[in-house]
């Protein structure tokens, strides 16, 4: 039997979703992509889901397309462009732009390297924690073609126009120091895995209302005029005032014993 592409668990309300392909530094192929997108899907329907860990088996976050696999299934290369027309999305984008998607906070562990597709996977998480020495490189110009996983989307929000397009023109290597003086990544850290672990503990006291009210006003942010913004900061807020997790988060500011919250809302 085919070894699983990802793995995912969940304990307390924080899932950990590996991609498992170490061997291969967890490129991506079309069983990988599907595997991802199978894997979003039962996220996104998952009651009690707080938090988000996503890293890679092995000595690698992701090295990206798994180039010589595409070609030898060109029907496959093409079926993951292929959209429907109600979808905003096709399955390239859907794996990485899902994880932007997902109303609670994600994680992206980086190690080794995070190339092209993998960066944009990456790049759709919320918050990047990095090995030191840990590559990065919008590695598509490579192969003549432009970044298509959502990238132009995510890339918007963490860095200027020029420097976007500087490094997708070249496709040059940077460590993870330059990636997070750049915005790439969030924080360099020795075991960025053990830190993600400690940081979605801390996320998971904090009101799921509240988190994915901040997740959804922020992602706007960048995008949209200051009164459409100042629009929807009231709308949410309206939306998670009064509510019983608001009402809980409130008490245990106020006092010591601590109110365990309620399921987030599903839509705010």
């Amino acid at each position: 039997m085919e070894k699983p592409r990802v793995k995912c668990e969940v304990h307390d309300g924080i899932a950990e979703v590996m991609l498992m392909r170490g061997e291969k530094l967890n490129a991506l192929d079309r069983a990988m992509f599907s595997a991802i997108d199978e894997t979003l899907t039962q996220l996104a329907q998952l009651k009690g889901l707080r938090a988000v860990i996503l890293h890679g088996e092995g000595r690698a976050f992701c090295a990206g397309l798994d180039v010589k696999s595409m070609l030898r299934q060109p029907v496959a290369a093409l079926d993951i462009l292929k959209r429907e027309a109600d979808e905003a999305t096709n399955l390239a984008q859907r794996v990485a732009y899902g994880w932007h998607q997902l109303p609670v906070p994600v994680i992206a562990v980086t190690q080794g390297v995070c190339f092209g597709g993998g960066l944009q996977i990456a790049l759709g998480a919320d918050f990047r924690f990095s090995t030191p020495d840990c590559r990065f490189s919008v590695m598509e110009i490579k192969w003549g073609i432009i970044p298509d996983m959502s990238g132009s989307v995510t890339m918007r929000n963490l860095m200027g126009l020029d420097t976007a397009m500087e490094l997708a023109m070249s496709g040059r290597e940077l460590d993870a120091v330059e990636a997070k003086s750049l915005g790439m990544v969030s924080r360099v850290c020795a075991d960025p895995l053990v830190e993600a672990r400690e940081f979605a503990r801390t996320l998971i006291t904090k009101s799921p209302d509240a988190l994915a009210g901040i997740k959804q006003l922020y992602s706007q942010a960048w995008a949209r005029s200051d009164e459409a913004m100042l629009k929807e900061e009231t709308r949410l807020q309206k939306q998670i005032l009064g509510r019983p997790n608001q009402w809980r988060a409130t008490f245990n500011s106020l006092f010591r014993w601590r109110l365990p919250f309620g399921p987030r809302r599903n839509a705010l």
